[in-house]
């Protein structure tokens, strides 16, 4: 919040002009005064403070102004602007601004009956007969970019961990090292998650409390994991297949790791029809194994086996063992990469979720 502090600077500024840009577009409205930083008493000022005629009456915008327009850091403001609220007079019109609110942050608005505007171009005014709504497409560049880097390899990792029973509380060392990342990368995550409010602080450490969010919002922005990816054929069928399969992914297997990928891992998990490709994660040696047990040959097209070689181990650390002699990805890493395969994909995606995923 701007209280309490060295405001954000042009912050305030920048707010002030979305404000005014959008009741200058609003016919039979008139702008009286525009105060930035309006004192109350010695401890308490107004971020900003816009006094109006509409419809032939007065009205004040009484507006509260934070930079970070994540649902935790809004609901803060939303009690901030609750004392002022309480003590007003009906011309009073409550408004919160930020860079940017996220769907989830303008809902808490609207359930607390308080206006507001960002930067991005959302906005939702209410006062006396004067409703304005406008919902801009798509997120700002910095919000884009802090949401792709809670989904990075590392960051993943600790996700994984976390999704496999959210309602478990942890504490961030034992994230650190069932995660294998470094206590500060889950720091960090701990606290995009605590900001958006996919995760709550509990007696015995950290648990996430709305999984469904969470996997949504990763699904959107997902990233297949990075790696090399290699088509190829074999003229193994049936049987004689799945045996070679089962040789290099099953717990015994020696030389390198490879794990069934997407819908292979799928028809483990939660089968739901056939594909005619199978899919692996492997590493180099891995790859190597592959190729001599499954014999695999190179091929542009018609490839019924596709191989990612990992650039980054980390993925291995959360397989399952759905059978025996079976290593797969988890049911979350399986459900994002379905999600990412075409229609076919995301209806298996969907019916593992529903069987393996519904918290």
């Amino acid at each position: 919040m701007l209280k309490g502090g060295r405001p954000v600077i042009g912050l305030g500024e920048q707010a002030q002009a979305a404000l005014l840009s959008l009741l200058d577009r609003v016919p039979r409205l008139n702008i009286h005064s525009h105060t930035l930083e309006m004192h109350v008493d010695r401890d308490h000022r107004l971020d900003l403070v816009v006094d109006i005629t509409a419809g032939g009456q007065d009205w004040t915008l009484v507006c509260e102004i934070t930079s970070n327009g994540q649902p935790r850091h809004v609901r803060a403001a939303l009690h901030e602007m609750d004392e002022y609220r309480q003590h007003n007079n009906s011309q009073w019109v409550s408004v919160l601004i930020a860079p940017y609110l996220s769907p989830q942050a303008r809902k808490l608005c609207v359930d607390d009956d308080v206006s507001y505007v960002d930067l991005h171009g959302n906005a939702r005014l209410i006062f006396g007969n004067t409703f304005i709504e406008r919902e801009a497409a798509g997120s700002p560049a910095a919000e884009a970019r802090e949401m792709k880097s809670l989904f990075k390899p590392k960051a993943s990792q600790v996700l994984r961990v976390m999704l496999q029973d959210p309602a478990r509380p942890w504490r961030v060392t034992d994230i650190s090292e069932a995660a294998g990342v470094s206590i500060g990368h889950v720091s960090n995550v701990r606290n995009a998650l605590l900001a958006r409010e996919w995760a709550s602080v509990v007696d015995g450490g950290l648990a996430i409390s709305e999984p469904d969010q969470l996997l949504d919002a990763w699904a959107e922005d997902y990233e297949p994991p990075m790696g090399k990816r290699l088509r190829f054929y074999t003229p193994l069928h049936g049987s004689a297949l799945q045996q070679a399969i089962g040789k290099v992914v099953g717990a015994r297997a020696k030389g390198g790791t490879v794990v069934l990928a997407s819908f292979s891992a799928a028809q483990w998990i939660a089968p739901f029809g056939r594909h005619s490709t199978q899919f692996f994660y492997c590493d180099n040696d891995g790859l190597e194994r592959l190729v001599a047990e499954l014999g695999l040959e190179r091929t542009a097209k018609g490839e019924n086996v596709a191989i990612t070689v990992l650039k980054d181990d980390g993925l291995f650390r959360d397989t399952i063992m759905p059978a025996e002699g079976i290593r797969c990805t988890g049911a979350v890493q399986t459900y994002l990469d379905l999600s990412a395969s075409g229609e076919r994909g995301k209806e298996a995606a969907e019916h593992l979720r529903q069987e393996k995923l519904s918290w």
